[in-house]
């Protein structure tokens, strides 16, 4: 397997002892590792650092890994593998990916599913963009101007600013124009 040159992952755990595991795996596979003890300094990280991936405990000490997941997808679409040293229920699992989380494992882990997982979110994440979203899709009016492939929206002559999950709801509500959209299909896209 050839190593990734020049790939981030930042690892937000507030065990030392599995960061001192991880970082030499995942150096050796050519991946710069920063690391990060709690959920608040790992946002940090995030913002000065713009990593590729990252690795976050669900259970740490202030905010938590769910409350990082979801403020880390207010502002980003980076790929996130929520990671638990206990025993889980499904409901666990099922909480971390609607939170936003790409993928869900179970301390511990192997090496090299570890490694697997780094490189299958990393694949998704650099996927070009289905054909669907290619289409120029726009809508203007003497208020309101969206331009969905520019991730526009202007309000009365002023561009609004939008959180990654609230551009991709008013995308997915302009691209729906017309329907109705159930409750279940809204989160399901978004």
């Amino acid at each position: 397997m050839e190593m990734v040159i020049g790939k981030k992952i930042l690892i937000i755990d507030d065990d030392p002892v599995f960061l001192r595991l991880v970082e030499p795996v995942l150096t050796r596979k050519g991946y710069e590792v920063l690391k990060a003890g709690s959920g608040q300094e790992g946002l940090g990280v995030l913002f000065a650092e713009r990593p590729d991936v990252v690795l976050l405990d669900v259970v740490m000490t202030g905010i938590d890994g769910w409350q990082t997941c979801s403020r880390i997808r207010d502002v980003s679409d980076i790929p996130i593998i929520m990671l638990t040293g206990k025993q889980t229920a499904e409901d666990d699992i099922v909480r971390g990916l609607d939170y936003g989380a790409d993928d869900y494992l179970i301390k511990p882990v192997s090496n090299r599913e570890l490694v697997a997982r780094v490189r299958a979110v990393l694949r998704r994440a650099e996927l070009p963009p289905l054909p669907e979203a290619k289409r120029k899709i726009t809508y203007g009016d003497d208020f309101l101007t969206v331009d969905v492939a520019e991730r526009k929206v202007i309000v009365n002559g002023k561009q609004v600013k939008l959180t990654p999950r609230e551009f991709s709801l008013f995308a997915l509500l302009v691209k729906n124009a017309g329907r109705i959209l159930t409750h279940k299909q809204v989160l399901e896209k978004v």
